[in-house]
């Protein structure tokens, strides 16, 4: 399953990053959030997810957006968030970036993430930015809509449509790219920007590029390896083989 280059490769390597998307959240059966049932069913994301849909009705956002949550919260990290942990411990530089905002690799115990479109478990206010964690969050009787310490509205930590991701977040997730020995793109379709452009930067810059995703992608016919299957099988498999080879070395 895996090439002798990539194990040499890893077995070298003292910076290894991993670009994570919606595939490996699938794998834990995060839902889409299209809402085919009850009320949700009659609004796109677009006419909710954006930043004059809240301020012309917050209330009805907030709504959304706490069912949402209550769906996050019923999942788990699955084997391949796991492996992943498993992974960061094994090399000196390694950090994770995510487009997922369900904060399932924090949950599942990853310490260096870059959280490209945010996440949808953390708040912050609309009129001094400052953050806000969930728990932290209360719903005003007056009004049913949480705010912040200086009175201003407070809003989900995500990337709303018609927004720019989190500038440093993105300079960090390139700088990390560009200093990689090794890059995975792992449960991504490789066609969001920018962080589709993440694989091809690490390449040019020297690095081995892995993708590992259930199907095929646009980037598959570009990087060093490409391994169909599910990252919730395939990481773990690459974990063991790591600390097989690990072990021997050692003996």
């Amino acid at each position: 399953m895996f090439s002798d280059e990539l194990i040499t490769r890893l077995k070298r390597a003292q910076t290894v990053v991993a670009l994570t998307g919606a595939g490996v959240s699938a794998e834990s059966g995060v839902p889409t959030f299209r809402g085919e049932n009850g009320l949700w069913k009659n609004f796109r994301p677009e006419e909710l997810a954006n930043f004059n849909a809240f301020i012309k009705n917050p209330k009805l956002v907030w709504e959304w957006y706490q069912w949402r949550k209550e769906l996050v919260n019923k999942v788990k990290p699955n084997p391949g968030h796991y492996a992943l942990v498993e992974l960061e411990a094994m090399f000196d530089d390694f950090c994770m970036i995510t487009q997922n905002v369900d904060d399932l690799h924090r949950k599942a115990g990853a310490k260096k993430i870059y959280e490209l479109h945010g996440n949808i478990m953390r708040n912050r206010c609309v009129d001094c930015n400052e953050y806000t964690n969930e728990d932290d969050v209360q719903f005003a009787e007056s009004d049913a809509l949480p705010r912040c310490h200086c009175g201003g509205l407070l809003r989900p930590d995500v990337v709303w449509f018609g927004e720019q991701l989190p500038q440093r977040t993105l300079m960090q997730a390139f700088d990390a790219a560009n200093r990689a020995e090794v890059f995975f793109s792992i449960g991504t379709s490789a066609v969001v920007q920018p962080a589709a452009s993440l694989p091809i930067e690490a390449r040019r810059a020297g690095a081995y590029v892995v993708e590992i995703n259930f199907e095929p992608t646009v980037i598959s016919h570009y990087v060093d390896e490409s391994i169909i299957g599910k990252s919730g099988e395939i990481l773990p498999k690459l974990v063991a083989r790591l600390r097989q080879d690990r072990s021997s070395s050692e003996e």
